[in-house]
């Protein structure tokens, strides 16, 4: 998975008045969860536009001003109700020998058959949320939905996770096509169709031979 870095400093006060004249500054109040004890740091509000402004998922390294480097993966963020602005950030140390719960975006390629023929494609988890060590955690999931025809879907119990462990039941519908009023019979289906029609009459004309004959 991708990392994006992150430059902080070490903050020691973390009382109201020193939090408020953070953020006048620009700065962001963050707090590093899940080592021995929590780390406070800020960072500049830019620092955060390619991970909080983005779909895909990302790990963060976390270069503090003394010198020290931190891997994590954010966790919790709160924006301000009226003006968006970031107003504190929750990341989660990473350890190499300790799995992770993350939510992956899922990328879908291909053309669907059932679209091609009318369907809606319905995308019912845009994420997944998967449990994996840091290094086996994936950038995207992708799911190839070319063959689907129209009534067809993708659970979570079909897609390969060698790696990792989805935590979602194997029923969890990913995606799936839908009818419409514009679909059509599939094309395999309207052939097979035709071709057991010709076969039925076929047999029919072959069963009135002998009786034309007596």
């Amino acid at each position: 998975m991708k990392s994006i870095t992150i430059n902080g400093s070490q903050r020691e006060s973390v009382g109201k008045k020193a939090t408020k004249a953070l953020r006048n500054a620009g700065q962001v109040p963050c707090v590093l969860y899940g080592g021995d004890k929590p780390v406070h740091f800020s960072a500049p509000e830019l620092a955060f536009s390619k991970l909080v402004y983005t779909p895909n998922a990302h790990t963060v390294v976390i270069a503090l001003d003394n010198g020290e480097t931190l891997n994590a993966v954010l966790q919790d963020i709160q924006f301000h109700p009226v003006t968006d602005r970031i107003l504190h950030v929750d990341f989660y140390q990473l350890f190499e020998d300790k799995e992770i719960a993350l939510n992956i975006p899922v990328q879908l390629v291909g053309n669907s058959r059932g679209v091609k023929n009318g369907g809606v494609l319905r995308r019912n988890n845009r994420k997944l949320r998967i449990k994996a060590l840091p290094a086996n955690l994936p950038d995207f999931i992708e799911i190839d939905i070319t063959p689907l025809k129209i009534g067809d879907k993708v659970a979570v119990g079909e897609l390969p996770s060698e790696n990792y462990t989805f935590l979602h039941s194997d029923n969890t519908v990913v995606c799936q096509i839908k009818t419409s009023r514009v679909a059509v019979e599939d094309e395999e289906e309207e052939e097979e169709t035709e071709e057991g029609a010709a076969a039925e009459g076929a047999a029919a004309e072959g069963a009135e031979a002998p009786a034309a004959q007596e």
